[in-house]
């Protein structure tokens, strides 16, 4: 009878040690497995926040060029304007029809919308041809645009670097699962072991359903 009553038992106690073994040896291989992919995305999204900084400093640096040229483009509209106006006052027109041929095709446009304006005689008339919305520079527009496109990509970069830090987070926490499964395995008493194995699956299962929202990075 004695040996029939601990049968039981032994055998409950033979399960439970086996299923303990069983959901350890499982949390070990899906945690390691998560581990080395949250391991790759954060490779992966570095990258990519390289990327966007790199694409952001050369459109800092074409934004740079352009604002110069622009700059140098009403340098030379200012010089020629000023000669055209000193020949316009002086009703010089030869001359006036010398330097207006010599306008820059986007400068033009301006200067004839502001003669429209009888600025000799219209006392509300535009002080220059620069104040004229018939004004506009390619360049400068280009510059904008450039400077719009850096902003963009350098705040690309730092959503990407926030990224690569969640996913290298996301590391440290299934390493940590791993950690608890492994030493799950180690301890004597059953109520031990599921303590530390029910916590390894909640902190597995919480982190996996946290980078199931992360936005992946794939390359071959």
């Amino acid at each position: 009878m004695t040996e029939q009553a601990h049968e039981p038992s032994l055998a409950g106690g033979r399960v439970t040690v086996d299923l303990v073994d069983l959901v350890a040896t499982v949390l070990l291989a899906v945690a390691a497995v998560a581990t080395a992919w949250s391991s790759y995305e954060a490779s992966r999204w570095s990258g990519e926040q390289s990327i966007a900084f790199s694409a952001s400093n050369a459109a800092r640096v074409e934004a740079s060029r352009a604002s110069a040229k622009a700059d140098q483009q009403t340098q030379i509209d200012v010089s020629t304007f000023i000669a055209w106006a000193d020949a316009y006052a002086s009703n010089d027109t030869r001359l006036a029809d010398f330097y207006f041929r010599r306008f820059r095709p986007e400068f033009r446009p301006a200067v004839e919308a502001w003669v429209a304006t009888r600025p000799l005689k219209n006392a509300r008339a535009p002080l220059t041809p620069f104040a004229m919305p018939q004004y506009r520079l390619a360049e400068r527009a280009r510059a904008a645009t450039l400077d719009a496109e850096a902003s963009r990509q350098t705040e690309l970069a730092k959503r990407n670097n926030q990224r690569s830090d969640n996913y290298v987070l996301a590391v440290v926490l299934f390493a940590s699962s791993l950690f608890f499964a492994g030493i799950s395995t180690k301890l004597a008493r059953f109520p031990h072991q599921a303590a530390l194995l029910a916590v390894g699956c909640v902190l597995f299962t919480c982190t996996l359903v946290w980078i199931l929202t992360f936005p992946v990075s794939f390359g071959i």
